[in-house]
């Protein structure tokens, strides 16, 4: 093929369309899940947290790992990871299926999501291309997002939220098969990192100040994403708002999340990289200002994940971006899944915390002001990176 990146390109966004998409779906099954197990929001709000803290800490392990064994091998492991975690929830139907259940798919998000893909994107794909491909694929991930959230809501009204898992699992399953896509970009990098391991690779990045502050700066991504897909259907709910209405408040973020990955992408290529990544943290602090201001209608629900979807990830190639202008392409995989599980650190925070919060307080208002406070933090952290390059030190001959 003339141009074997495009297989790359299209089994990473497939990929990432079917793990974003489940993904994004399980706030759907809060509700359900809850009532039948008779608990309170806090336990799968507990499991959705384990899943986000395990899918980040396995991201740079399993993006080492894909470095020196080949990114479509680890991308298929994921692959069976998505299925027997959600296998497992929906037929151990106890705190300890759902909690293992999460444990699985949280690893199936670690080996087949943002950090593996986006790495063997990286190595394959043009230097002048990069970040509008890596924006590319965010953006077509996200017609997932778009794709299953109402999909999957039809289903537990349907047939039940059991049902609906079960699919769930059968997609995800399908990754099995597309990872081996992702082998272009191993058969030029297999042994990418071999002179160089993970800890000294880290340790190199954690002495840049610049890359701490990305790394603190994700951490409020992943806190504002998962508690707005974790806890957003039933806070709309508690204001009267149908859940119909919130799962197409969900989707609507996939489907405007399409167009900003790919702005975003874009002019990430055209002007520094955190000028605009800063501005999307700000423009989140004012977008849930207002939300959270005047009353909430199905009117502002759905406006809200329009605007929200635009700058939903768009984060992901900026931040990428930065990883790659720091340190190039070669450590990717690792680089990001480190900066990828300060992500996830937030995300736990984000989910657990805000079932935690409406458990203890009856409503979301403490959480939404603490998701406005670190939007207002990120913004300017991302304003004092300095974007530059960090070579790795070049080793002394022996």
């Amino acid at each position: 093929m003339k141009n074997p990146w495009l297989v790359v390109l299209l089994s990473a966004s497939f990929l990432v369309t079917v793990g974003l998409g489940i993904r994004q779906s399980m706030g759907l099954f809060l509700t359900p899940i809850s009532l039948e197990m008779g608990t309170g929001r806090e336990l799968f709000s507990f499991a959705i947290a384990i899943q986000n803290i395990l899918w980040g800490i396995s991201s740079p392990l399993f993006g080492a790992l894909s470095d020196r064994i080949g990114c479509w091998k680890v991308a298929a492991l994921g692959g069976g990871f998505y299925l027997a975690g959600l296998l497992m929830m929906a037929g151990i139907v106890s705190p300890g299926g759902m909690i293992f259940g999460n444990i699985l798919f949280g690893l199936g998000l670690g080996s087949a999501g943002m950090a593996v893909t986006l790495g063997a994107v990286s190595k394959v794909v043009p230097d002048a291309k990069r970040t509008l491909a890596i924006g590319l694929v965010t953006s077509l991930g996200s017609f997932g997002q778009f794709a299953l959230v109402p999909i999957t809501q039809l289903m537990i009204l349907g047939y039940g939220w059991q049902v609906a898992m079960i699919s769930l699992s059968m997609i995800g399953g399908t990754i099995i098969a597309v990872s081996y896509g992702l082998k272009s970009a191993d058969d030029s990098t297999t042994a990418m990192v071999a002179e160089s391991t993970l800890g000294k690779t880290v340790l190199h990045a954690f002495r840049s100040r610049d890359y701490i502050l990305l790394v603190a700066g994700f951490f409020v991504c992943g806190l504002h994403l998962v508690f707005i897909t974790t806890h957003l259907p039933v806070f709309l709910q508690d204001n009267g708002i149908k859940a119909s209405v919130a799962s197409w408040s969900l989707s609507m973020i996939g489907l405007f999340n399409i167009a900003g990955a790919i702005f975003f992408g874009w002019i990430g290529g055209k002007m520094p990289k955190k000028i605009p990544l800063a501005c999307i943290y700000l423009a989140r602090t004012i977008i849930i200002f207002g939300f959270i201001t005047f009353p909430i209608t199905p009117t502002s629900a759905i406006v809200f994940g329009m605007a929200m979807g635009f700058i939903w990830l768009g984060t992901i190639p900026l931040t990428s971006g930065l990883v790659i202008t720091f340190f190039g392409p070669r450590y990717m995989a690792t680089l990001y899944g480190v900066v990828f599980l300060s992500h996830q650190m937030g995300s736990f925070l984000g989910a657990w915390l805000g079932g935690k919060i409406y458990d203890m307080t009856g409503n979301y208002d403490l959480m939404w002001n603490i998701n406005l406070a670190a939007g207002l933090g990120a913004f300017l952290i991302h304003l004092i990176i300095r974007e530059k390059p960090i070579p790795f030190p070049i080793a002394k001959p022996a």
